[in-house]
């Protein structure tokens, strides 16, 4: 079976990156294209919700985390290739955990989509080979560089 490659994109950014604002940038594109498929706007939630964590936005993580494994855990155990419902339990441990973050701080840390297809795992690595990490990630949207203020 062949993947959307901006799925593929997603996977690496995600497993091997860690960027989730480019997690989020190239899934929002395929969710868009896909007539705003709930399946990816909730894989593109965990991402976002990661991203908000990190930055230290616990109220942003919560409502995205918590958003996305409602959202997830209908689908099957085994979907688009990867292992949801581990992912799905992993989503709502931390949704356990940022719901009393306040009373019990814990540190970030970052998630990995287990790959269950033999087909999608050859094609994320495929991928990879032509994504260049960004060094340093961007934190936010940004101007073209031909944008001039005046």
């Amino acid at each position: 079976m062949a993947y959307e490659p901006l799925y593929l994109e997603y996977l690496v950014y995600f497993n091997r990156d860690r960027d989730y604002f480019e997690c989020h940038e190239v899934l929002e594109e395929l969710w868009l294209a896909q007539e705003r498929n709930p399946l990816y706007k909730a894989l593109l939630q965990v991402a976002v919700g990661l991203y908000h964590f990190r930055n230290q936005n616990v109220r942003g993580a919560a409502i995205m985390l918590s958003g996305a494994s409602a959202k997830l855990e209908e689908y099957p155990a085994a979907t688009l290739g990867i292992n949801l419902a581990k992912l799905v339990e992993e989503v709502k441990d931390y949704v356990r955990r940022l719901a009393s973050y306040d009373e019990r701080p814990f540190s970030y840390y970052d998630l990995t989509i287990e790959i269950v297809d033999p087909s999608l795992a050859d094609q994320v690595e495929n991928a990879a080979v032509a994504i260049t990490p960004n060094n340093p990630q961007r934190r936010g949207p940004q101007r073209p560089t031909s944008f001039h203020r005046k």
